[in-house]
């Protein structure tokens, strides 16, 4: 269980607590807590997804990591889906793979 809090404070100064868990190989629990309200989504890594993004050699509990921070930096937990595997992302979002690389590479 890796807990991790966002850098940014975010709105109103609230911080943020992720805490991601794995469930089983290529899934993982995040628990999202912001002040007085927690949010759990179940996220996805299918397979061979990592290899075809450039990020191969990434850990895929950092992945999830970066790309709850990444999701939380644009909308609030309680936005975010329930369920979602990474292909899902760059649906909503254009360039998440460009930011993911960037962030697992610093």
């Amino acid at each position: 269980m890796d807990r991790v809090p966002l850098v940014d404070a975010g709105p109103g100064g609230v911080v943020t607590d992720i805490v991601i868990t794995p469930l089983e190989p290529g899934r993982f629990r995040a628990e999202v807590t912001e002040g007085h309200l927690t949010t759990s989504h179940r996220v996805i890594v299918p397979d061979g997804l990592l290899g075809d993004v450039g990020l191969a050699e990434a850990d895929e509990e950092r992945v999830v990591q970066e790309t709850m921070r990444f999701l939380l930096e644009r909308e609030p937990a309680t936005s975010i889906l329930p369920e979602f595997a990474l292909d899902d992302v760059p649906r909503y979002f254009e360039g998440f793979y460009d930011d993911l690389r960037r962030r697992l590479s610093a």
